[in-house]
């Protein structure tokens, strides 16, 4: 009734045309069915930093309050933020190390306004050294209860100097 051998070579025909096919049309059907290009805002966080400030604000903390690079950090499991700040003209930056200027840190997100805590062994966490050109200062906030996050934008207030829009890092 039926040929063995002819459905054993109408099997190897198919097999051999179902390879063929899958090769040939795998490349071109691999690219149509590939997914459109995720958005942006799904794409991994990037690695890049933006610069702290615009060129104005750093010419503007340069030339009124002589000091370059303020930036605050989370430190301490975030109990802690250390603002911090490198000298240029120690006679225009006396003012933040001034102790009659009581400094805070205000983050409008969280609605808080943190202070510099007095220890009593140690006092204020701050130093009041007359400043000198060339070197970095620094004081800390207390953050209890962790209400500034990394990545909040804060405003640091000492006297008149005032440093808005800081990134928490």
């Amino acid at each position: 009734m039926f040929d063995l051998n002819a459905i054993q070579g109408a099997k190897a025909w198919l097999l051999a045309g179902f390879l063929a096919s899958s090769i040939v049309v795998s490349p071109a059907g691999a690219q149509s069915a590939a997914p459109a290009v995720a958005p942006a805002t799904a794409a991994a966080p990037s690695r890049y930093e933006p610069n702290r400030f615009p060129r104005r604000a750093d010419m503007y903390y340069r030339g009124v309050w002589g000091i370059e690079s303020p930036g605050v950090k989370l430190v301490e499991s975030g109990e802690i933020i250390r603002f911090t700040y490198h000298v240029l003209d120690a006679d225009k930056a006396k003012a933040l190390n001034d102790k009659k200027f009581e400094p805070s840190l205000v983050d409008p997100q969280a609605g808080v306004k943190l202070v510099i805590p007095s220890m009593d062994q140690v006092g204020q966490l701050r130093q009041v050294s007359t400043p000198e050109a060339g070197r970095s200062y620094w004081m800390a906030f207390s953050n209890q209860g962790r209400r500034v996050k990394h990545g909040d934008h804060v405003s640091v207030v000492i006297g008149q100097f005032r440093a808005d829009g800081l990134i928490v890092e």
